[in-house]
């Protein structure tokens, strides 16, 4: 599948990949800050953002659009970054693919398998009804009765847009995570072992990588840190912008 793309910058090459329900939009203001040095190009996922929406989305699929994106920009071993979702399939192209990535950069997630725990967004999601939406505001006074969080909800929020027609409509496909929601808590597979230099990075008040986390993590990869930053939630690079850039061009340079 080809997807969408943001192109920005010089130098190294640079591919992030965002988390679920995200964009390439998401990782703006990151990208910005590291294509001052490197070459960085934004993806929008199978079914998310501007990227085509399809029957499948399983890490296997993700893993493959990846590939595909890497083997037609003629990339040499890029430098990879996935948040969440987007984590956990750059583990997942690291361990189907060897040898191409020369780093990863997996921003709070682990191997593990999480249950489900979106059914709150997804619930919000489905109450909004777009024949009969009349503006955004609308949209986030219905999502607030699910998701407390502003912040949370404004990035929920900016998959909505207006078609050519000037009707609401997601960028996500909606249906279709709907159904298959229990692909994205899906565990690397056990016997994937990889080599490639990796660091996690985690937000303190998160819990989505857990210090237990550290022997599974040790189980599939022969080189990799994790770093912790102070203060963050899961959405690591939103909240603490600085630190995280910080740390992925430390990781780049050594």
């Amino acid at each position: 599948m080809q997807l969408f793309y943001r192109e920005s910058g010089e130098g190294r090459p640079i591919v992030i990949l965002h988390g679920l329900f995200g964009s390439s939009d998401n990782w703006m203001s990151v990208t910005k800050e590291l294509a001052l040095h490197y070459k960085a190009f934004v993806l929008d996922a199978r079914n998310h953002g501007q990227s085509p929406h399809d029957s499948s989305h399983t890490y296997k699929d993700m893993a493959a659009d990846l590939k595909e994106f890497i083997d037609t920009h003629k990339l040499v071993h890029p430098i990879l970054i996935g948040h969440s979702m987007g984590g956990k399939t750059i583990m997942r192209f690291a361990a189907e693919y060897p040898g191409i990535a020369e780093k990863l950069v997996v921003v709070d997630i682990s191997p593990r398998f999480y249950g489900r725990h979106h059914q709150d967004i997804l619930a919000g999601f489905n109450a909004i009804n777009l024949e009969t939406l009349q503006t955004r505001n609308e949209a986030d006074a219905i999502m607030s009765q699910y998701v407390g969080d502003v912040g949370v909800r404004m990035f929920l929020l900016k998959s909505l847009y207006r078609n050519s027609e000037g009707k609401f409509q997601w960028r996500i496909n909606l249906p279709l995570i709907n159904e298959q929601i229990d692909n994205i808590g899906e565990a690397l597979p056990e016997a994937a072992k990889i080599d490639t230099p990796t660091l996690f990075i985690r937000g303190s008040e998160s819990g989505y990588i857990e210090d237990k986390d550290a022997a599974l993590i040790e189980q599939h990869f022969s080189d990799y840190k994790i770093e912790t930053v102070e203060g963050a939630s899961h959405f690591v690079h939103a909240e603490k912008p600085k630190e995280v850039i910080a740390l992925i061009e430390t990781f780049i340079e050594q």
